[in-house]
């Protein structure tokens, strides 16, 4: 077997691993990205295609260059909730403008991007484990059928959703978070449709409830070319996708005369980021940490972060020559008192919904101002509405969920809490020596969590 010195591997050519190839490489790190894909499939990933703009993605790639190539649609205004019972909800965005992309152009950038800079990128390499002494020291891996063994100072998981990577590392005497099952995940599928005439909800994101705690959505690329998908929760009974998929889209009249361009399915996170990423020589980031929206799915921009992040610890780890948790420790700090709080504010939602049957709770989230369904589904993971918003909110819930008010006053308590447990991000600790304690505390609003909703623990 072949073996070859690197300062850091990363398994994975998704956003999080092309963010962590990029800076590492313009830190002056020698650094190889192995993706399993040829280079013809690279960037290929099921996706929503749906982002909030380019602001949030870290400067170590041509942003510029990335949006030209990959925006397809960058006038989304608003998000559009499909009562299956009523007239759609119809949500203006507040501030700015969100986008579409085309997805597999948009990977093939952060692929192009990533080697431009200075990063190695070894395609038809597929993982089959992880060498460890005391810590994790590289993989081995089959490249292009030959076996290849890379040794790193730091190996960066980037390898999706239930990777295999953590199947393979020792964490016995780590604070690595493997309170991982498959019932904290969905399975999701999208199709890309063109259509004949472009659809009159082309500045829009489009969401409409299904069973088993899922969502179908509608994300115009263009006008005429359409991301459709959905989704289910891995701990309810399973839905036939494809087939779930195919019949809404055959009720709609936008879609006759549809033409089907690409179609790919996928496993996603639906539960809050990993406690810790860490493990002695390893790190996990984005969908490998869960690092995902657990209400939309959504986890491009978390995934950027996180990549960069994670090579910027590390990078700094390697110049000292430390390699332990506590060396890598910084990138769970800044991962979780940033978009990690939010999302586990948001798990709390997904656990309530969970606990409740799909037709109740859509009667209930119709009865809501828009400002409030914004909050939750997206942007700060917790109501946060003037006190005229609140009265407002109180007298139209009240009249208009009449046989549901024990639901709903669940979700105001939910909300509560998810604001008491974003607080308690907020103090993440900044040193493994505290992590136990802090765990205490979060698990104590968790327990109030399952208390006030019915659920079973989810973790």
């Amino acid at each position: 077997m072949t073996t070859e010195t690197r300062d850091i591997v990363i398994v994975g050519g998704g956003t999080a691993g092309c963010f962590a190839a990029a800076t590492a490489a313009q830190n002056g790190l020698d650094v190889t990205l192995l993706e399993r894909k040829s280079e013809d499939e690279g960037g290929h990933i099921a996706c929503g295609d749906a982002i909030k703009g380019k602001s949030t993605f870290p400067d170590v790639i041509d942003r510029d260059y990335l949006r030209e190539e990959s925006f397809t649609n960058e006038n989304i205004q608003r998000a559009m909730f499909m009562n299956p019972d009523g007239e759609n909800y119809d949500i203006p965005f507040e501030s700015g403008s969100g986008a579409v992309v085309d997805r597999k152009r948009y990977g093939e950038v952060l692929l192009e991007e990533a080697d431009r800079v200075g990063a190695e990128i070894e395609y038809d390499t597929v993982v089959k484990d992880v060498v460890q002494n005391g810590r994790v020291t590289g993989v081995e891996a089959v490249r292009r059928g030959d076996p290849v063994q890379y040794d790193a100072d730091v190996v960066i998981d980037a390898a999706g959703a239930l990777s295999l990577l953590q199947d393979k590392v020792d964490f016995d005497g780590t604070t690595y978070d493997t309170n991982v099952n498959y019932q904290q995940f969905c399975s999701a599928y999208r199709e890309v449709i063109e259509v004949p005439e472009p659809v009159e909800y082309d500045d829009a994101i489009v969401f409409k409830p299904t069973d088993e705690l899922g969502y179908l959505w509608y994300f115009p690329r263009t006008g005429t070319e359409i991301n459709a998908g959905l989704g289910f929760q891995m701990n309810k009974p399973s839905m036939e996708l494809v087939s779930v998929l195919k019949d809404d889209l055959e009720e709609r009249p936008e879609f006759e005369g549809a033409e089907v361009k690409d179609k790919l399915g996928a496993a996603l996170p639906t539960r809050r980021p990993y406690d810790s990423a860490v493990a002695p020589g390893f790190m996990s980031v984005g969908d490998a940490a869960g690092h995902v929206n657990p209400t939309t799915g959504g986890g491009i921009p978390g995934a950027a972060k996180a990549g960069h992040w994670a090579a910027e610890v590390a990078t700094e780890a390697i110049s000292d020559g430390t390699l332990g948790e506590s060396a890598l420790w910084e990138y769970n700090h800044r991962v979780q008192t940033d978009f990690g709080k939010k999302f586990a504010a948001m798990d709390l939602y997904n656990i309530f919904g969970g606990a409740h049957d799909v037709d109740e709770l859509t009667e209930v989230v119709t009865a809501l101002p828009g400002e409030m369904i914004i909050d939750l589904m997206g942007k700060k993971g917790s109501v946060s509405l003037s006190l005229p918003e609140k009265v407002k909110a109180a007298v139209v819930t009240a009249l208009e969920t009449r046989g549901h008010w024990s639901t709903l006053r669940e979700a105001y308590q939910v909300n509560r809490l998810a604001a008491e447990l974003k607080k308690i991000y907020d103090d993440y600790p900044t040193t493994p020596d505290q992590f136990e304690s802090w765990k205490t505390s979060r698990d104590d609003i968790m327990d109030r969590v399952y208390d006030v909703t019915g659920a079973e623990p989810k973790y």
